[in-house]
């Protein structure tokens, strides 16, 4: 990998929730934006993050009354963050560390981003079978 920062890799401006958000609201948020994941937040404060995984695995198969559950009840809290001035190489010794796809960017203890395994791999090695896929524009 090139020794780019976390900055220039990440997607700006992640689309975050509040903790108290129902499940079915973050799932259309993920529909209408064609993302898998939603930053949870308590204000300005991470607490969490939410995936289309979670929603599946921690509500529906869980047999949790979706119409209460809310994405504080399914996220996953604790996350590893990364900071934005950070390595695309530490992104990625993080990512294998805590053994996750996606890192929160934070700046200042705020959220300004996100950066994913597909967008290590396009920086790093565009012309693997990774990079392509996240590189390909999104099937309707």
């Amino acid at each position: 990998m090139t020794a780019a920062s976390v900055r220039d890799v990440m997607t700006k401006d992640p689309v975050a929730c509040d903790v108290t958000t129902p499940v079915a609201d973050a799932a259309r948020m993920m529909r209408d934006r064609d993302i898998g994941d939603v930053l949870v937040c308590d204000g300005d404060r991470l607490l969490g993050i939410v995936t289309d995984r979670d929603l599946v695995v921690r509500c529906l198969a869980a047999g949790a009354e979706v119409a209460r559950a809310t994405v504080g009840d399914v996220c996953s809290g604790g996350i590893a963050t990364i900071s934005a001035d950070a390595s695309i190489d530490d992104a990625a010794h993080q990512m294998r560390e805590a053994a996750v796809r996606r890192l929160p960017v934070v700046d200042g203890g705020i959220a300004v981003g996100i950066v994913s395994l597909g967008d290590l791999a396009v920086t790093g090695d565009p012309s693997s079978a990774l990079a392509d896929i996240s590189a390909a524009e999104p099937q309707s």
